[in-house]
Order: C-alpha cells, then structure tokens, then sequence
C-alpha cells in the first residue's frame, strides 16, 4: 500500500485514537489555562504577604508571561525540528518543575524566576498542541479540533479555579502552585503513552527511520501501515523540497515565515494576536485584584474570574462549532468587536458581585472566543513545515502584549486613573486587531499542507 497517510488521516473518519489525541491537546491547554491563571489567583495574598503594590504586582503578573514570549519563539520552531510530541513531553516537565518550585519562594525575585521558568514550558506547549491538534485531524474537523484545543484554556481555569476558591477558604496562597504542580505532572505519562508522533510532520521532515516511525504511528491510531513514505512535499512557492532536520537552523526555520509569500500574512497574524491578547490579559490578570479591591474575599474573586473563563470557554466551544458553515476569520472579526464593547462595560461594571460576574463571562465569551478563532486561523495559514514555527512566533511575539499589559494596567491604575478609564485604554486592540485580521489572506490547504 502506498496511499500517502496524509490524505487517510485528512479524509477519511476520525479514528477514536486520532479523538484522543486531539483530547490530550485540550489537556495540554488547560494546564497552561491553571498554570497562567495560578499567580492571578494568588495575587491578593502575595500582595497582602509580601506588602508590595500594585505597579510591583504588575511585574509578578507578567513573569511568566515573559517567558511564554520566549517559549512560544524558541519552542515553537523546536517542534518543527525535533517532533510535536518531544516538544510537549518537554514542555509538561518544564512546567511542572517551574510550579512545584514557585509553591516554595519566599520572596518577589524567586517566585517571578519560577514563573518565568513556568512561562518558557507553556510558550512550548501551544504551538506543538496546535499543530498537533491540527495534524491528527481530518480536514473537514480541523478548525474544530483546533477550538477544541484552544477552549482547553478557559476549562483549565474552570476547573482550577473552583478547586482553588476552595482551597483559599482555608489554606495559604502556596497550595495554587502546589496543586497545579501536581496535575501538571500527571500528563507526562498520559503524553508519553499515548500521543505519536505527528505523522503530517513526519512525512514533510523525513527524519531517520521515518517509515519505521510513521507505520508506527498509523498502528497506534487504527490505520493500516504503507509500503512507502509519500515524496518530501515541496515549499509552499514551489522553490524547494522540505529539509531534512539537520539541514536547518532554528533561525533558517524562522525565516522561511518570512518569505515573499508568507511575510505579510506573519506580520497581519501576529499583530492580530499581540493587540487582542494584551486585553484579554488585562482581564484575566487583574480581575481578582479589581474584585478584591471593591470590598470581596479573595474566594469571590476567584469565584468572578471562574465565571470570566465559564464565557470563555462557552465562546471558544460556540466559535468551534460555527466553523463547520462558517469562516473562523469573519467569526473572529465579530468577536474581536465585542471584545472591545465588553471590557469597556467591565470598567463601568458596579461593585455588585452577580453583575461583575454576567459581565466578566461576557468579555470572556468574546475574548476567547476570538482567541479560539485566531489559533484556528494560525493553523490554515502556515504549511506543514512552519506551522509550528508560524504559530509559535505569532503567539510567542503577541505575547509581547501578554507581558505588558498587566505592567501598563498596573502603572495606569498606580498613576491615579480610575477602572473606567483604564478598561477603555486596555480594551481598544482587539478593535484595531480586527482592522488587520481582515487583511489576512487564507488560501485553501491540501492534505500535505
């Protein structure tokens, strides 16, 4: 049999095993949904402990979002050299050991060393998670799997969020990064059992042994072995066949999201991604203190950014399932919207806690939601070879935005200005982001691609 197992894998149904993969990749995004989410759940205690303010705090929030930036660059093009599945496994260990450590500092410096040790493994996992998400699904449920994944975001903080609102009742700050280092390390050996390795990349690399590897793969996820692998696909200008994975440096991989057919679509990709993100973390990074501040326990703010995700979660499953009759680009253009409209309401919101709840699942439902829309979009848009380095570097470079929107919020709020003023400033990019998402070309993929 010499059928490339690119096309079985993109036409034909999805095997139960192919489910559970695209499963473990939801996993995967909700450990990074806890683990970003811990510190916000542990900043009014870290404040009220370490009697630091909020432009300090700023900083603390942003640590690992820091090295997200760096891991999603780095990380990112690493998967595409060495393997979705190496790349995750790596990245799960570097996660866990970054959280159990952050349970142990005693001081701002330590526990912002450990969240950027922390940052650098979540930057890791997004980028191979997508592709991988991506790879193992048929074509006509890929920007659905690639939802799916993506709402594994707001689940992760759900889940996480109700355990440590209980937690918080009784217990010290430390036991968020205790508990999120436990659950981190229980998917070592869920991703070393039962994920392959990619088989798309697998076939556009050709690495040693990659027919041994593939037929290994296809048995794994109950389709039949080949006799041959399929030739090595050619770029996507038709220049030059894919390299083999020691013909490349990470920076040539880098490059290639930069050639004269992929430039611009880089650049729109990846400004849509740091405008959008920076409100989407001033949300979810500042809400338990906002909460706090107007007078609740620190259990009730937990519980208001539980409701922030529970949007989230409902945007991204809704925008998942829309993709299946209509474009994810123009989906996410009417969310990046609503974003703005929503964080903007959130500024005004009254220090009631039903309504600072209905309004924060609201932002939540649009922030997300579009968040969803654009990972969907990341995965059309590069081919193969450099999805994972495309993606990496979009979400890697837009978590720029990421890293500075908590330490803008919490200079503004520092600087004298009231929510109301600091929710509108925060909550334009997605607006502007929407400007350049509209721009973006998407041309249709094949099987290969």
């Amino acid at each position: 049999m010499s059928e490339d197992p690119r096309d079985l894998l993109s036409h034909g149904a999805m095997t139960l095993q192919q489910v559970l993969v695209v499963a473990i990749t939801v996993g995967l995004t909700a450990l990074d949904g806890f683990d970003v989410l811990a510190i916000s759940f542990a900043a009014p205690g870290i404040a009220r402990d370490w009697g630091i303010d909020r432009a300090a705090l700023g900083f603390v929030l942003s640590a690992e979002l820091f090295g997200m930036a760096v891991g999603s660059i780095l990380i990112g093009g690493l998967a595409d050299r060495v393997g979705r599945r190496r790349t995750m496994l790596g990245c799960v260990v570097v996660m866990t050991l970054g959280m159990a450590m952050a349970a142990t500092a005693k001081g701002v410096y330590v526990l912002g060393l450990w969240r950027v040790v922390t940052g650098l493994g979540i930057g890791g996992i997004l980028p191979a998670s997508a592709a991988a998400a991506a790879e193992f699904a048929s074509l006509k449920r890929r920007d659905l799997s690639v939802s799916l994944m993506a709402i594994g975001y707001p689940f992760g903080a759900i889940a996480g969020g109700l355990v440590v609102a209980a937690l918080l009742k009784t217990m010290h700050w430390n036991v968020i990064f205790e508990f999120g280092a436990g659950v981190t390390a229980l998917f070592i050996p869920i991703v070393w059992y039962w994920v392959p390795e990619s088989i798309s990349w697998l076939c556009a690399r050709q690495p040693p042994g990659a027919l041994e590897r593939v037929n290994g793969a296809l048995a794994r996820i109950g389709r039949a072995s080949i006799e041959r692998l399929p030739p090595p696909a050619p770029a996507a200008n038709g220049a030059q066949p894919v390299p083999s994975p020691g013909a490349g440096t990470g920076a040539r991989r880098a490059g290639g999201i930069f050639r004269a057919d992929l430039v611009m679509t880089t650049t729109l990709v990846t400004l849509t991604y740091f405008l959008h993100i920076t409100t989407f973390y001033f949300l979810v990074k500042w809400v338990p203190k906002i909460v706090v501040d107007l007078g609740f326990a620190p259990s009730a703010a937990a519980g208001v950014l539980v409701w922030t995700n529970v949007g989230g979660m409902s945007g991204g499953a809704v925008l998942g399932l829309l993709t299946r009759r209509f474009s994810a680009r123009a989906l996410t253009i009417v969310l990046l919207v609503f974003s703005t409209v929503t964080v903007a309401l959130f500024g005004r919101s009254q220090p009631d806690l039903a309504r600072l709840s209905f309004v924060c699942a609201a932002a939540g439902f649009c922030t997300n939601g579009a968040i969803v829309g654009i990972y969907a979009v990341l995965a059309r848009v590069f081919p193969t070879d450099l999805r994972a380095s495309g993606t990496g570097f979009a979400i890697g470079l837009g978590r720029g935005g990421a890293v500075i929107a908590p330490i803008i919020a919490g200079f503004l709020f520092s600087a004298g200005y009231a929510l109301p003023v600091v929710a509108i400033i925060m909550g334009v990019g997605p607006l502007v982001a929407a400007v350049c998402l509209a721009l973006v070309r998407i041309e249709p993929r094949t099987a290969a691609g």
